[in-house]
């Protein structure tokens, strides 16, 4: 692509109608946009972009450099820019906020749902927080939701819904969807509310279309439906909406008056960035590390467990020379140090991984601990057996040593550590779990550090 006015601009869709995703292009049509960017030429950058979902837009911001996503982002069309926002990582996302003006801060919050405008409030500075909630349609809701710790139902909930009496017709009912049809986005359920606000019932759209017009909404509303507490941790929830294929779910207080709902999107997000938090925990990160963190930031996210692992290491030194005396009588004890150390930190992990995806999906329960323990050991003797006869006989082949000695130690060495290793990485998920951590935790330097060091004191206590 020429980056000339009079040259036709690339398209970014399959065809004429099918928008496509940004993992479909390649870095030449991202180059071409910066140069279009940098030569002002809106009118062209615009019609490229003009069939890209909101996500795809949220994307190629992301991917492009610093100013020139600052510069896209305003040139978009209010409700474009506005849908692209609440696709944004919230730090990537405070960053092309920055330095626009109060206004059109307004204009764009004005625009998103309450549960994504809450979001963006809360990646901005207090004090313009407090300037904006002068001027926003739904400060009174908003001031509400910020309220709400960010990762609970009342955090990731919207104000808007469909409310209904039950002494209403399904005409009347119907009626007032279509009113608030503009103003609530992914209608799914019209929620029955008594005199006082609190939840009696719900009817589907389903219902509302397929029914009796004069029909009182009290004689189909479903009275066995589901709620959550305001309060309740998003995590819960998407375990929730998963075990029941919710499409959405009401948020009530302690009284049972609905505050607002939550929606499948909603929890999409909620799931992928517990997974996300989860990836992070398993491999020793202390905090939840973005692409567009500064290095301060990542360094001080991921130093915690490096440290715990360079003390770890120095406990597995101060093993081994606590056996110095063994391993000169048989240097060749050291070539297998390796083995042993990650033959125990291997095994750990995959029996931790199968209690953390337990736990978190509901299917074990604390209670399953002993049962879950007495199934590891079974796998753990059995994969010790393979393993040491594997290693023994490749000794054995290979002459080393005085082959007596090592195939004894190894042998035993390998069935005692595949035994505690699986023991230890089945156990501590569920003991991080009755102590209110995260199990997944479980997944990091922690138990592959612990694991070497009853390793190497295991192997050593055998072979001396």
């Amino acid at each position: 692509m020429s980056s000339t006015p009079t040259d036709p601009a690339p398209s970014l869709t399959r065809d004429g109608s099918q928008p496509s995703s940004l993992l479909e292009l390649d870095e030449t049509v991202v180059d071409d946009l910066v140069t279009l960017l940098n030569e002002g030429q809106r009118g062209m950058v615009l019609n490229l972009v003009a069939d890209l979902y909101a996500a795809d837009i949220a994307l190629l911001l992301h991917h492009l450099p610093a100013e020139e996503s600052k510069q896209l982002f305003r040139w978009l069309p209010p409700e474009r820019a506005s849908n692209s926002l609440a696709e944004l990582e919230d730090t990537f996302r405070a960053s092309l906020l920055e330095d626009l003006s109060e206004s059109v801060l307004t204009d764009l919050l004005d625009a998103l749902d309450t549960d994504d405008a809450v979001d963006v409030l809360a990646d901005l500075p207090e004090e313009v927080v407090l300037q904006l909630l002068t001027d926003l349609e739904d400060a009174e809701d908003l001031t509400e939701l910020l309220e709400y710790g960010e990762e609970t139902a009342g955090g990731i909930m919207a104000r808007e819904f469909v409310a209904v009496r039950p002494d209403w017709t399904l005409q009347e009912a119907t009626e007032e969807v279509r009113r608030h049809a503009a103003d609530v986005d992914e209608i799914y359920t019209a929620y029955v509310q008594d005199e006082e606000g609190t939840l009696v019932g719900a009817v589907s759209l389903k219902q509302l279309l397929l029914s009796s017009a004069s029909v009182p909404v009290r004689e189909i509303m479903e009275t066995d439906f589901i709620s959550v507490s305001v309060d309740l941790d998003q995590e819960e929830i998407g375990e929730i909406v998963r075990r029941y294929d919710l499409l959405s779910v009401p948020v009530v207080d302690s009284d049972g008056r609905m505050l607002g709902r939550i929606t499948v999107d909603d929890v999409v997000d909620v799931i992928r960035d517990e997974a996300a938090e989860d990836i992070q925990l398993m491999s020793g990160l202390t905090g939840e590390e973005e692409t567009v963190d500064s290095a301060v930031d990542v360094s001080r996210g991921r130093l915690p467990w490096l440290i715990v692992g360079l003390v770890g290491s120095g406990m597995s030194g101060a093993v081994i020379g606590s056996f110095e005396a063994t391993l000169e009588q048989a240097v060749v004890l050291a070539t297998f140090i390796p083995i042993v150390t990650a033959m125990g930190g291997n095994a750990a992990v995959q029996s931790a991984a199968i209690a953390v995806q337990g736990l978190g999906s509901g299917e074990l329960w604390l209670s399953d601990a002993f049962r879950r323990l007495g199934k590891e050991m079974v796998v753990a003797l059995l994969n010790g057996m393979v393993i040491a006869a594997l290693l023994c006989g490749t000794v054995a082949a290979l002459g080393m040593g005085d082959i007596a000695m090592l195939v004894a130690t190894l042998g035993l060495t390998m069935l005692s550590v595949s035994l505690v290793a699986t023991t230890n990485g089945a156990l501590i998920p569920f003991m991080l779990t009755w102590m209110g951590v995260d199990p997944a935790s479980a997944m990091g330097p922690f138990v592959t550090t612990l694991n070497d060091i009853l390793g190497l004191a295991i192997y050593f206590l055998i072979a001396t």
